[in-house]
């Protein structure tokens, strides 16, 4: 994909503004090198910038977090603040002195949530927001509005794609996922940087949050993982096949989620409590990084047709979580499955309600294709508000009635506006 035609405005832009314009810690976490520094340099006026990636800088932090924040200007972006956990509570004491809005803007490639001693230091007095990497619509520029018009208006009339453009264009979008700078080069020079950002991983981040000093077991998790991608997990067969003990595969797949490098899709149940004791799904988070481990090429669409149909899931089940940032952060998503092995890809609450989306690699769609959404129907009941079959297809097509829908998977990236 040519570097050029990148369109680099970022959807969250908006959400960062508000944000910053009525409270006093923000911070933008996500994947190392999806944007957040980038976008951080949007809100620079006026504001310092520090990165924690200088090792001298650091050095003061670690040594005297409560000195060096005492001694920085009235406001101030601070970069990889997962590196020095020793600030939160600094900060803390900061902002209680002196709560003006925007005072921190902070950005962590570690989901600090998570993260022991951290997650109630600054509870009630900073607001995270969650940067993916690149989405489709943002590398061609479009409004981004995909999930809005799902939730809402819905997809009922006849909109034709232009197949012979986009659907040609999906295996490449797949295989060089979301990250910005894979998306600057040739596929083959991407797979060479997806390689090194993984060991770059592994070698450092990994022992920012779990002071593992060997990483060749996450790596090799890592790298299952990204076979296996968008399939139930088996804690138990990862253990047998990477020889590893399953508490070391659990405490491993929470390192990986920290870093956002994976997520983990739990089951949606009518039942809220027996949601918990259900098989969640794991997903690689970056299909062009989960596409190098694997081996897939994007020449392999109509060979390995299996493998890219989970690399697909996982794609869409991305972009649904990117959109859902600045669409709406109250979403929920899980998947489905029953005692039928009846499944949906992706469900989708708010509150109550339920969306149902379901991921097909073909260009043909049938009746049969919606059975899952319609058994999700029938277990939300009034709480259903529509499902999708998305496809490679080129129109809109309704499958039964007005709920169920085939919706060609380019409207992900196209430049439509709601009505």
């Amino acid at each position: 994909m040519d570097a050029e035609k990148i369109f680099v405005h970022r959807h969250l832009k908006i959400s960062l503004e508000e944000a910053l314009s009525d409270t006093p810690v923000v911070c933008l976490l996500g994947a190392r090198q999806s944007g957040k520094s980038t976008l951080a340099e949007h809100f620079q006026d006026n504001r310092a910038y520090i990165s924690l990636d200088d090792q001298n800088l650091l050095d003061a932090v670690r040594n005297d977090p409560m000195g060096f924040v005492a001694q920085l200007p009235e406001k101030v972006t601070l970069d990889e603040v997962q590196r020095a956990p020793e600030l939160f509570l600094a900060i803390k004491r900061a902002v209680d002195k002196e709560r003006s809005a925007g005072r921190f803007l902070l950005t962590g490639s570690a989901n600090l949530l998570q993260l022991p001693r951290l997650a109630d230091s600054l509870a009630g007095r900073m607001e995270c927001l969650f940067l993916q990497p690149f989405t489709q619509a943002e590398k061609v520029g479009a409004p981004g509005l995909f999930l809005e018009r799902l939730l809402h208006e819905g997809f009922v009339e006849p909109i034709r794609s232009n197949k012979t453009l986009e659907a040609s264009q999906l295996p490449e979008r797949i295989t060089l996922g979301g990250y910005p700078e894979p998306n600057r080069r040739l596929i083959a020079r991407a797979r060479q940087w997806h390689r090194q950002y993984l060991r770059s991983i592994i070698e450092r981040d990994v022992y920012d949050v779990a002071r593992i000093q060997d990483g060749d077991q996450i790596g090799s998790l890592v790298r299952m993982i990204a076979i296996r991608t968008a399939e139930l997990l088996n804690v138990s067969s990862l253990a047998v096949d990477l020889k590893m003990d399953r508490d070391t595969v659990y405490r491993h797949i929470a390192i990986l989620e920290k870093l956002f490098l994976v997520r983990r899709l739990p089951a949606w149940h009518r039942n809220t409590a027996s949601r918990l004791i259900k098989s969640p799904k794991l997903h690689m988070c970056d299909t062009g990084l989960a596409a190098t481990l694997s081996g897939l090429h994007p020449e392999d669409w109509m060979l390995k047709k299996g493998q890219f149909g989970h690399l697909l899931e996982s794609f869409v089940l991305q972009e649904l979580v990117a959109h859902a940032a600045w669409t709406d952060p109250d979403l929920q998503f899980y998947h489905y499955r029953d005692k039928d092995k009846v499944e949906v890809d992706c469900v989708i609450t708010r509150g109550s309600r339920v969306w149902g989306v379901e991921v097909k690699a073909s260009s043909r769609v049938t009746l049969s294709d919606a059975m899952g959404l319609r058994r999700l129907a029938e277990q939300a009941g009034s709480d259903f508000m529509r499902g999708i079959v998305l496809y490679d297809g080129d129109s809109v097509l309704r499958l039964g009635d007005d709920r169920f829908h085939a919706v060609p998977l380019s409207k992900l990236w196209s430049s439509y506006k709601t009505r």
